[in-house]
């Protein structure tokens, strides 16, 4: 299987405290990969630095065998990664459609002086962006929230549209930063499933995430932290029985369970 995304030596220090700390991993194509550990572990770090959002202190991403560390964050969206945020981040005054609609725009080659003066490319893109927002609408299940301010729609769907707005970027590679968070055992279903067909679509699937029973089920691999280290890889099953991680995060009664 092909690598979509490669780590190397990873470390991010804030002041003399290492948050993250020579991190190696790939993500492999069309795979779901797992990242776990306790709060604090630097799982939220690790999608900053491989974002754009913060830059190492040392080590390298490559993505696609092309290096991006240190990119900017609209130049890693260009590139194919998006990614979720534990708090949704949504355009709250505006309706679900437009959300969708404005996010498509970084995939548009429209510029000032077109849109000013609606020229025939403006409208063209703008033409584009509504078709894309329609068809993700369909696929993540919020075609009856389309005309919703993204204020009023219920936890379960803004969830939704943050994946929404990440894929109607068309990435290559997903970051999901807790989507189960709050949600109920029947909405973890719901939301499993989306995520399942996400990969559908040949998205690689990079995952934070605290319910383990999401994890354990959904899950190609996992990646371990505990104080910003990696102290384990491996299929679920795998990681599940090893005793550092039970000893981590876990808990001794997860192995009886």
């Amino acid at each position: 299987m092909e690598a979509m995304m490669t780590i190397q030596g990873l470390t991010r220090f804030f002041g003399g405290l290492a948050a993250v700390m020579d991190l190696s991993l790939e993500v492999q194509s069309g795979e779901i990969l797992s990242l776990i550990g306790p709060n604090g572990a630097g799982k939220t770090t690790v999608f900053n630095l491989i974002t754009g959002t913060l830059l190492p202190t040392r080590g390298r991403v490559l993505f696609q065998d092309h290096e991006i560390t240190g990119s900017r964050p609209h130049e890693t969206t260009v590139r194919g990664i998006a990614r979720t945020f534990q708090t949704t981040s949504l355009f709250d005054d505006e309706t679900v459609l437009d959300n969708l609609i404005v996010s498509h725009r970084c995939r548009t080659r429209m510029g000032l002086w077109d849109a000013l003066l609606q020229t025939g490319r403006s409208r063209e893109d703008e033409r584009r962006c509504r078709e894309k927002a329609e068809e993700i609408l369909n696929f993540t299940g919020l075609r009856e929230r389309a005309s919703e301010l993204a204020r009023n729609i219920p936890q379960e769907s803004q969830k939704r549209l943050a994946i929404a707005l990440a894929l109607v970027t068309e990435p290559k590679l997903l970051l999901l930063d807790e989507p189960m968070g709050g949600l109920t055992e029947e909405e973890n279903i719901g939301m499993m499933d989306l995520i399942r067909k996400v990969r559908t679509r040949g998205i690689s699937i990079l995952l934070i995430e605290h319910k383990m029973k999401v994890v354990m089920n959904i899950s190609d691999r996992i990646v371990v932290l505990n104080y910003g280290q990696k102290i384990a890889e491996g299929a679920p099953q795998e990681v599940g029985r090893n005793a550092e991680v039970i000893e981590a995060y876990l808990g001794a009664g997860y192995a009886k369970t």
